[in-house]
C-alpha cells in the first residue's frame, strides 16, 4: 500500500479505522488499516475515488470522546476527514463520471456520499487540492477569524501569529497585510520562518530560539492588538503581556495542548489572565469556522481566489504519497514536522 497507484486497485476499498482511544500521543496502534469491498451508490448518490485526503490537528479531538463541538469518531469506523475526490459511478443527474468534487470521505481509497452533500469543483480556477488548503476550511478558518473576530486596522494592528507557516497562520498574516496591517509571524524553525520571509511577513520568528521571548518584545516595541491564536502554550506565554489594551485574539486552535492527560505542571496561571483580561479589556473569542460560513463564504472564495491570482496569497503544500502513511504524517502534523497544508495523495490527480 506504499504507493499512490496502489490504492486504486478496482474490487478493493482501503480503509483506515480508529482501532482505539489514544491516550496521549496517538500510536501506530490506535490505527487499523483494513480492505474491503467497494461500496455502490443508491439514488441520489455517487461514488468517489479520493485523490488527496486532508490531515488537519482537529481529527486528534475527534479520536477522544470527551465532549466537544463535535462527535467523536466510533472506535472501529473510517477516521474523518475532508477529500478531494473523482466521481467514478453516478446516480445523479447533478454530476458526471470524471467530475471533482469537495467531499468528506475520511481515510480511505473509495466512499459514497450524496450528491447533494458534494461540491463539484473547476479544475481551471485553482489546483483541485487548493479545496482542502488555502480555498478550503484552513483558509476560510484564518479569514474568517481574523476579520471577524480580529478585526485587524490598516497601519494600525499588529497581527502575530503561531505556527505561521502552516495552513491557517501563512493565510491569516498574508490576509493581515493585504488589509494593511503589520504582521509579525512565528514558526518553528529557519527554513519556516525563511519561508515567512519569502511570504512578505513584516517579521518573522523561531518559536524554537532560545532568545524567543527577547525576539518578541523587539518585534513588537508598541505591543500587539490582534493575536490569531491556533497553538497556546509557551508562546502564548510570551505574547499575553504584551497585548495592548483592546486587543483582539482569536482561538482556532491549542494544538499544544491536544496530547496532554492532565493539567500542566506548575501554579495556577488563570488569576493572571483574567487581570489581564480585565484590565486590558481584552477580547478573547473561540471559534469553529462553520459558524461563519453562512454568511462569509462566498466572499472569501471570491476574494481570496482573487488573491491567488494576482499573488498577492500564496501557500505551500506538503504531500505525501499513499494512505498508508496517514497515521505517521498525522504524528508529524501534531509535533509541527509538516511544512505547508498536508495532504495525503491517495491516488492520482487527472487534473495535473
Amino acid at each position: 500500500m506504499g504507493s499512490v497507484g496502489q490504492v486504486t486497485d478496482s474490487t478493493q476499498n482501503t480503509q483506515i479505522l480508529l482501532a482505539s482511544r489514544p491516550h496521549g500521543e496517538p500510536t501506530a496502534e490506535n490505527f487499523e488499516i483494513t480492505t474491503s469491498p467497494i461500496p455502490e451508490p443508491g439514488d441520489g448518490e455517487v461514488l468517489l475515488r479520493t485523490i488527496y485526503l486532508s490531515l488537519d490537528p482537529y481529527m486528534r479531538g475527534r479520536m477522544s470522546d470527551a465532549k466537544s463541538y463535535a462527535a467523536p469518531v466510533e472506535v472501529g469506523t473510517v477516521m474523518e476527514g475532508g477529500t478531494v475526490a473523482e466521481v467514478v459511478e453516478s446516480r445523479d443527474p447533478s454530476l458526471a463520471v470524471g467530475d471533482i468534487v469537495l467531499s468528506h470521505l475520511g481515510w480511505q481509497a473509495y466512499g459514497v456520499q450524496p450528491a447533494r452533500h458534494v461540491r463539484k469543483l473547476d479544475p481551471q480556477r485553482a489546483p483541485v487540492s487548493t479545496a482542502v488548503g488555502v480555498l478550503g476550511m484552513p483558509g476560510f478558518t484564518a479569514y474568517a477569524g481574523l476579520l471577524q473576530i480580529g478585526d485587524p486596522q490598516p497601519g494600525e494592528t499588529v497581527v502575530v501569529v503561531a505556527a505561521a507557516a502552516g495552513p491557517v497562520g501563512s493565510t491569516v498574516g498574508q490576509i493581515a497585510r493585504i488589509k494593511g496591517a503589520r504582521a509579525v509571524g512565528i514558526a518553528g524553525g529557519p527554513d519556516k520562518v525563511a519561508w515567512l520571509e519569502e511570504l512578505g511577513f513584516d517579521v518573522a520568528l523561531d518559536h524554537r530560539s532560545p532568545t524567543f521571548k527577547d525576539d518578541l518584545s523587539a518585534a513588537v516595541p508598541d505591543g500587539i492588538d490582534v493575536y490569531f491564536e491556533n497553538v497556546g502554550g509557551h508562546v502564548w506565554d510570551a505574547v499575553l503581556p504584551r497585548l495592548n489594551t483592546y486587543a483582539r485574539v482569536p482561538v482556532c486552535g491549542l494544538v499544544a495542548g491536544y496530547n496532554d492527560t492532565e493539567l500542566p505542571a506548575g501554579p495556577d496561571r488563570s488569576g493572571q489572565l483574567m487581570r489581564h483580561v480585565l484590565t486590558k479589556s481584552l477580547t478573547i473569542r473561540g471559534f469553529i469556522q462553520n459558524e461563519f460560513v453562512k454568511a462569509h463564504y462566498k466572499d472569501f472564495q471570491a476574494e481570496a481566489s482573487g488573491w491567488i491570482a494576482d499573488g498577492s496569497l500564496r501557500y505551500k503544500e506538503d504531500v505525501v504519497e499513499g494512505l498508508d502513511n496517514a497515521p505517521e504524517a498525522f504524528f508529524g502534523l501534531l509535533k509541527g514536522k509538516n511544512f505547508g497544508k498536508l495532504l495525503i495523495q491517495v491516488s492520482d490527480d487527472p487534473t495535473r
